[in-house]
Formats: C-alpha cells, structure tokens, sequence
C-alpha cells in the first residue's frame, strides 16, 4: 500500500509584545479604530522582542508540540523551516533549531523562502519525503519576525502584520487515499516589487543611504531597508490567483465546491478575504477566520488557523478541508486535507 503523510498535530505559538488596534489609533489618528477594523478585522499583533529571532519562535512552537505528547524529538526525522527573516544568511535555521531541540544529527533539515503561501509548499514538501521514503516523521516548522522589517511610521503594514511560529508533525499513514493532496502551485516574480524589502539583500546591500527613510504620497514612513508593500496590486494579483487556485484544485481532486467541508485561505486581511468569498460564492458558514487576535503572521496563518477550527470541533474524521496560500512572490498554491480527527 502506499505510503502519504498524515497531518498529526499543530502547535503555535505567539511572542508576549502585543500591539492593538487601539494602540495604532493613537499612533495614527487620522485612523480611527472602527477604520482599522473595518479593513483588517484584526484586533491585536504579537509582535517579538529585540533580542528574538525565527529560531527562538519556532523552537517555542516545536517545544509545545514536544510537550503534547504528539512526538519526541528523538523521533524527528526531518526538519522543515519556511521562513524569510532567517536568523543568519548562512547557516541554515533549520540547522540551529535542530540542535536547540535535540533532534538527532542523522535527521535532515532545510530552509525555504516563501511567505504567506509557505505553508501550502511545506505539506508538499512533506508529503513527498514521506510518499518517496525519505523520511517518516517530518516536523514543518513556519517562523516570522516582519516587524523586524516595518518601519513604525509605515501604517500600511504594521495595521496587518504580526509575529508567530507554528509547528506541524506530518507522519506516515496508512490511510487507502492520501491525506493531503493533491496539490496545485503558481509562481510569477513579475510582480516581486510589490511586496519586497529592497535592500539588506546582496542584490542591494545596506546602505547609510538604504537606512533613510520617507515618506509617501499616502503618509507612510520607510526606507529601503524597510518592508513595502504596494497594497493595490497584491489585492489585484489575490483576485485573479485565488479563484484560479480554487478551480485548479477542485478540477485536480475530481470535487466540487459543495464537497468541500471548509476553506481555510491563508488570512490576509478581512477586506481581502471578504472580497475572495464573495467572488467564489463561499458559504460563510463554511469560511473560516482566525486574524483577530494575532493578525496576518505569514506563513503561520494557515495552521493557526486549522489548530483553532480543530479546537472548536470543525475538524471531524473525514473533513475536507481546502487549504489556500497566496502573496509574497508572487507565489501561491492549494490542496485539500482531509482530517483523520487527531488535531
């Protein structure tokens, strides 16, 4: 019988500085909190301390699910970390958090960069270790530290973006169909500009003059060392790819979308959801958000997410669960889990 991965369990966890809607209201008072809500829907971001790194939040996450009981470390096989504010250049995150958790050398361990559609790669990434024999208990790890990129004059992007870690154990079932899957991926780095940070990278190494920050045509404050984001476009980018993501997956699964139990799109922001729902004519009912108190962590949404439906009982044997990432990139990609009820 085949072997596929098994999504096992899902831990997260959030970094104690939080800053809420209210505080931002004073920071900007040209907005208002029922103007920050009405177009995020997010009420807080938990935001990591100076000294904290995707390391130290994604071991924090690993540690939770190491003490549910789910795995041991010495039971890791593979290491997965999706991050794009990696503690270093080089070595390898990956490679720190193995040692901090005390998961064995013989385990393998890797990075990838990708943002809010990471989470979607990671499980195919999981599931081909597993479905080839490379490994057999993979834990995927998602670590973001945004805030370390925003200018605090920057409204646009500190109103949406928070910190967070989650980890995920995927292992080998047994089940007659796949888990997980299949899956459908898209990539255009035409529009890499609009969500980016410009310099720090060696393409456009920090500068005196990378540090200087701005302002804009809208009043926000950065510099090129600071995260950008062109708001406009992503929404544009998100209206075309999401449907297409959608259709591509259903048509890839054989199902329809009355088949589906649950949508779990990675949770931008409440305008930009609203808008995708609406379009693709999702019941709400069976829409989920979970961005209100932790806001858009990147590549930790999704499984935030999911960890939160399976604690309100959405998540019983047999569910089908669609699953969308989509942004920075641009990148995207879906796929369908269907719940075994251990979460």
């Amino acid at each position: 019988m085949p072997v596929h991965a098994t999504l096992r369990a899902i831990e997260y966890y959030l970094p104690d500085g939080v800053v809420t809607t209210a505080d931002l209201a004073a920071e900007f008072p040209d907005w208002s909190v029922e103007k920050i809500d009405a177009k995020t829907g997010i009420g807080c971001r938990h935001i990591a301390a100076a000294e904290e790194c995707a390391s130290d939040l994604a071991v924090a996450a690993a540690q939770k699910l190491f003490a549910s009981g789910a795995v041991s470390p010495q039971d890791v096989d593979y290491v997965l970390l999706c991050t794009q504010s990696p503690d270093y250049f080089l070595p390898t995150t990956a490679c720190l958090v193995q040692d901090r958790l005390g998961i064995p050398t013989s385990a393998g361990g890797l990075d990838f960069n990708l943002g809010c559609s990471g989470y979607i790669y990671g499980l195919g990434l999981a599931e081909g270790l597993i479905a080839t024999g490379q490994a057999s208990s993979v834990l995927f790890l998602t670590a973001e530290t945004y805030s370390k990129f925003m200018n605090k004059g920057d409204r646009s992007v500190r109103t949406i973006f928070g910190d967070a870690a989650s980890a995920s154990l995927l292992q080998a079932g047994d089940t007659k169909e796949p888990a997980i899957g299949p899956f459908v991926y898209g990539t255009d780095g035409s529009g890499g500009q609009n969500l980016i940070v410009p310099a720090g990278g060696l393409r456009s190494p920090h500068t005196e003059a990378s540090a200087v920050a701005t302002p804009d045509e809208n009043g926000n404050t950065r510099s090129r060392d600071n995260l950008f984001m062109n708001g406009p476009e992503v929404f544009n980018f998100t209206l075309s790819a999401v449907p297409e993501s959608v259709n591509g997956i259903l048509g890839k699964s054989g199902l329809s979308l009355d088949d589906i139990d649950l949508f779990i799109f990675h949770q931008a922001n409440q305008y930009m959801l609203d808008h995708l729902r609406k379009r693709l004519k999702i019941p709400p009912e069976k829409f989920y958000l979970a961005l209100r108190h932790c806001g858009n962590t990147v590549s930790s949404t999704i499984p935030i997410a999911l960890k939160h439906a399976a604690a309100e009982g959405r998540l019983s044997p047999g569910t089908r669960v669609m699953l969308v990432g989509f942004g920075v990139g641009y990148s995207w990609g879906a796929t369908i889990l269907r719940s075994t009820g251990i979460l």
